[in-house]
């Protein structure tokens, strides 16, 4: 009888799998290979301190050329949760091994400092750090020999993650994977329908998605006619910083263009907010729109965005088609949406709905949560139909906004510990939150550095 040649991952490099033969005791050999992360960010990292808490061997594989490599793109930003709920515990206890300074708990933390005062350190830990591979995109995950439709000797299978380095395509097995890739770089088009239409990618050098760093495009911004379609935090952000831009070339004109019934929806709690950084956002905003410094339009339903002699935006509003004309920038911060495409010869669970995990979707789902409202969960309720396989963070919540960090660091404790046998810590729930919850970012200036 052939036998099969399974050359297992090592801390040095990504390797290529090679078999002939499939009578093989699967058990035998899955029991010994790596749990494979998907994704740097702070959840795929706290999931990495976990395991090494629990003496487990892993790969934390990052598309990106440096860890939270998609955080970087809005570092600028200031989150208005303080630094206690951004610590993971497990990576904290590693940190604290070294010289590593622990930044005021209760400070602000822009997403650079979250990078380079936390992430960054924790990834150069000798117990990690040979485990990254950055610059490593995972383009599929399946079964040992078998798609999505093959169930024999399926749950005892390795898993083959799929992976491009450069010009180089691997195979890497595992016995288990996290996919902490989050949602940040899929946002949502402009259209209120959620589809994207020719005539908006063509806009592609005058649309920018998520919150830009105006300070350092003001050529792009000044004295020009900007339109921020959105009607949550970011697009509070992306106001506030444009206002500040507004003050020293005022011939720049803001509109913000929203679903909300009325723009006071959008206010949240101000002065009541038990969260102070997070009810400044609704003062600030709510004095540029009482002063005229940025118009409203609501409640105003996107249909389609196109160029002519200027931006053109249509949609409706009262049940009519209205065009606003004039537009030179739009920034749209509609939120984002998974991309499951690596997860396809996979079996998984989505709600059709928030596109988030299933079981997750009750507690969750906009329409009936707020932040405040989601109640920690772990392994049990991310559990998927293919066996070991758990998608976390906020991919792991869909197109759902209400994403707390603190959450996604239970969510990897509980299913780390279940990984390594232990089933009652997997079970038990260790997450403490404010009433209000912890979620969301804004632009306060917070000048102080953290390291």
């Amino acid at each position: 009888m052939e036998t099969l040649k399974v050359i297992q991952p090592n801390a040095s490099c990504c390797t290529a799998v090679k078999f002939t033969e499939m009578d093989v005791d699967f058990h035998a050999i899955t029991k010994n290979l790596p749990i494979i992360i998907i994704g740097a960010g702070p959840i795929g990292l706290a999931a990495a301190a976990h395991l090494v808490e629990l003496n487990q061997s892993f790969l934390l594989l990052e598309a990106g050329k440096e860890v939270a490599s998609t955080i970087r793109t809005w570092g600028h930003v200031t989150l208005f949760s303080p630094w206690r709920y951004n610590i993971n515990k497990a990576a904290k206890a590693l940190l604290e091994e070294t010289d590593w300074q622990e930044p005021d708990l209760d400070t602000l933390p822009t997403g650079h400092e979250l990078i380079d005062c936390y992430l960054k350190p924790l990834a150069e830990l000798a117990q990690i750090k040979p485990h990254i591979h950055l610059n490593t995109k995972v383009v599929g995950i399946s079964k040992q020999f078998n798609d999505k439709m093959k169930s024999k000797n399926r749950v005892n299978q390795a898993f083959q993650v799929y992976v491009e380095q450069g010009n180089d395509l691997d195979i890497i097995e595992a016995r288990a994977v996290i996919d902490a890739t989050g949602t940040w770089g899929n946002p949502n088009p402009a259209n209120a329908a959620g589809v994207w239409l020719k005539t908006e990618k063509a806009l592609a050098h005058h649309i920018e998605y998520g919150i830009p760093d105006i300070k350092m495009n003001v050529e792009k911004y000044a004295n020009k006619k900007i339109a921020v379609i959105g009607g949550g935090h970011s697009a509070i952000n992306t106001l506030l910083s444009l206002a500040e831009l507004q003050e020293e070339n005022p011939l720049t004109q803001l509109v913000w263009i929203m679903r909300k019934k009325s723009v006071e929806e959008a206010y949240g709690g101000e002065e009541k907010d038990a969260l102070e950084a997070r009810g400044t956002l609704g003062i600030r905003i709510h004095e540029l729109v009482d002063t005229g410094k940025v118009e409203v339009i609501t409640p105003f339903y996107v249909s389609q965005v196109k160029r002519g002699e200027s931006i053109h935006i249509i949609g409706t509003v009262n049940n009519e088609q209205n065009v606003l004309t004039g537009f030179d920038e739009l920034i749209v911060n509609a939120g984002s949406r998974p991309d499951f495409t690596m997860n396809s010869e996979l079996r998984f669970s989505i709600d059709t709905v928030t596109e988030s995990v299933q079981a997750l979707a009750p507690l969750i789902d906009p329409n009936e949560h707020s932040c405040g409202t989601v109640r920690a969960h772990g392994e049990e309720i991310l559990r998927q139909p293919e066996k070991d396989f758990y998608i976390v963070g906020a991919k792991s919540y869909g197109r759902a906004p209400t994403f707390l960090m603190a959450t996604g660091y239970e969510q990897v404790r509980s299913i780390t510990a279940y990984l390594a046998g232990d089933k009652e810590a997997s079970k038990r729930v260790e997450l403490k939150l404010p009433e209000t919850g912890v979620c969301g970012i804004n632009l306060a200036d917070n000048s102080k550095s953290c390291c």
